[in-house]
């Protein structure tokens, strides 16, 4: 390919300054332009950059489980006066304490038998004037029963072997007894119930 170079003005006249002038021009207004918008986009993306990282979810921090000590089983002190006072109806009436305190070795059989009798009566008039006995189970013993779920285990004793969970197949030993009443006679002011048998002096 061959270049006229005859073509090309070899001297530059006011028109063609000023269209050189105006390119020029019109090319730095350009690059201005061009540098802010690359600014806003890197702006932009330090921005959206920013967002992202406020928007990441923040750990939740799991909150301490506070151990709490088991509250001390609280122990009710009973007083001895009901027992004394029991202690001193079943020597009135049955001859309790005399007979437990009593060396049987030196009896017969019999004789004991005789005594254990008198016990016996006199021991059940005293349950049966000051407190009210039920049987806990109403089935015969020596019969099989079915123990539910959720039973009162101070009502129900299970024994033998034990395994699983209820209901609970078995044979029913003892019915068992509660007290449903209790009428024991008021103590005076002032009375000794330790005292559950008092010595006698015949004169």
């Amino acid at each position: 390919m061959n270049i006229d170079l005859s073509a090309f003005p070899t001297t530059i006249d006011t028109l063609h300054l000023g269209l050189g002038i105006s390119a020029v021009f019109f090319l730095v207004l350009f690059l201005t332009k061009k540098k802010p918008s690359s600014n806003q986009e890197t702006q932009g993306n330090n921005i959206e950059g920013s967002d992202a990282v406020i928007e990441q979810p923040v750990a939740q921090t799991v909150p301490e489980v506070t151990k709490t000590e088991p509250k001390p089983v609280l122990l009710k002190e009973s007083t001895p006066e009901a027992a004394l006072q029991l202690l001193t109806l079943l020597q009135q009436d049955a001859r309790f304490i005399d007979f437990i305190q009593e060396d049987l070795s030196a009896y017969s059989d019999a004789d004991i038998g005789a005594a254990a009798r008198v016990v016996h009566e006199g021991s059940k008039k005293t349950l049966n004037t000051y407190f009210t006995l039920e049987a806990i189970r109403n089935e015969e013993e020596e019969t099989r029963i079915s123990i539910p779920e959720g039973f009162n285990a101070s009502e129900v004793r299970l024994t033998g072997n034990v395994v699983g969970n209820a209901p609970f197949n078995g044979i029913l030993i003892h019915k068992g007894w509660k007290v449903s009443q209790v009428k024991l006679p008021k103590l005076a002011a002032g009375h000794d119930a330790s005292i559950v048998a008092p010595a006698e002096v015949e004169l």
